[in-house]
């Protein structure tokens, strides 16, 4: 619920930077079709933020594993298998040229800004559910 108000936002705002090949490419190499979602780059780069916002310095890496999944192999069993590196690192860009992300020693981190955007936008869920 969070993850696609943020999205939203960044939606809204307009300031995020889009690749021009979001259209056509897949999520990880256990996928077989490209996102229906059209506005799926906002969807991970909300994810991303939020990912940074509960764990202090991610990297690339990090992402890839969170966002990967598990590949069919036919008839032998499945293996778990890392999404996409270069869809994280666009979004990891795509966010700190916006403000939202810095660069620290070890990965990434939540600028102040960022966080006082995802703050309110928390806030602003919660208020809803009451």
């Amino acid at each position: 619920e969070f993850i696609k108000a943020y999205a939203a936002y960044l939606k809204r705002t307009g300031k995020l930077e889009i690749p021009k090949w979001v259209d056509i490419v897949k999520t990880g190499t256990h996928k077989e079709l490209a996102p229906y979602d059209p506005d799926w780059f906002f969807v991970r780069a909300a994810s991303i933020a939020r990912h940074i916002y509960i764990r202090k310095n991610v990297g690339v890496g990090a992402l890839k594993k969170v966002h990967g999944g598990r590949v069919n192999r036919g008839s032998r069993p499945s293996h778990h298998v890392d999404g996409s590196g270069s869809v994280n690192r666009k979004a990891l860009q795509a966010l700190e040229k916006i403000g939202v992300l810095e660069q620290g020693k070890k990965g990434r981190r939540i600028t102040q800004d960022g966080q006082r955007d995802l703050d309110r936008i928390a806030m602003t869920l919660v208020q809803d559910d009451e």
